[in-house]
């Protein structure tokens, strides 16, 4: 550590430091969660009666951020106090801690996953790649159609007015035969319509309305 940067601290300096008030300070005082290391006397009216160290000012920057940005509830900051009690001054700066819909989370050694410390319940993570290639797989099987449908034009009762559709879809020719007319190409239709293949472009484009 740097002993450049460690010192005393006034409770006025503190409050600057940490963006914690000044009266939050003074009930953490009073109820024992955070505690001043030094105290020259019982007179609070004195500038310097209490004296914070370094390590202090760790802590209560940290907490400050845990209870006044992320919402966590006392209640919920004494609970991972005492979970954390093994390892002494350095509970709230040894390690990185996270917040989970206002439950402290850290990074439990022994299996590398995040746990919530207070129920030691695991916290689901969602790995986002695993998201999307699950995704795309599930939209390729959803456009999965019978190859003797590609090509096929058909028409479904009570289905977009009875308008032709590609045999195996929703899709209307019409609609297609649009994006035709506006100059794109089979492979562009496709990428908006992932369902269709070459050959329902091509049936499109023999359609009159595509003339």
């Amino acid at each position: 550590m740097d002993r450049a940067v460690i010192g005393a601290f006034s409770e006025d300096q503190v409050a600057k430091l940490t963006g914690l008030s000044r009266a939050q300070l003074r009930q953490w005082n009073r109820n024992g969660f955070i505690r001043p290391s030094f105290k020259a006397s019982d007179d609070a009216r004195k500038p310097y009666n209490f004296i914070y160290s370094f390590t202090d000012l760790l802590k209560l920057r940290v907490l400050n951020q845990l209870r006044n940005k992320h919402g966590v509830s006392m209640q919920e900051l004494r609970k991972v106090e005492r979970a954390l009690d093994h390892l002494g001054d350095d509970k709230w700066t040894k390690q990185k801690l996270w917040v989970s819909n206002r439950k402290v989370v850290f990074n439990e050694p022994e299996s590398l996953r995040k746990r919530e410390i207070s129920s030691r319940q695991f916290v689901a993570e969602i790995a986002l790649e695993v998201v999307t290639s699950d995704a795309r797989e599930d939209i390729r099987r959803l456009n999965d159609r019978d190859e003797g449908a590609v090509g096929q034009v058909v028409k479904r009762r009570h289905f977009h007015s009875s308008e032709p559709v590609f045999a195996g879809t929703r899709i209307p020719v019409a609609a297609i035969v649009d994006y035709i007319e506006a100059g794109y190409s089979n492979e562009q239709i496709i990428g908006q319509f992932p369902s269709l293949r070459d050959g329902d472009i091509e049936a499109a484009r023999s359609m009159p309305e595509a003339a």
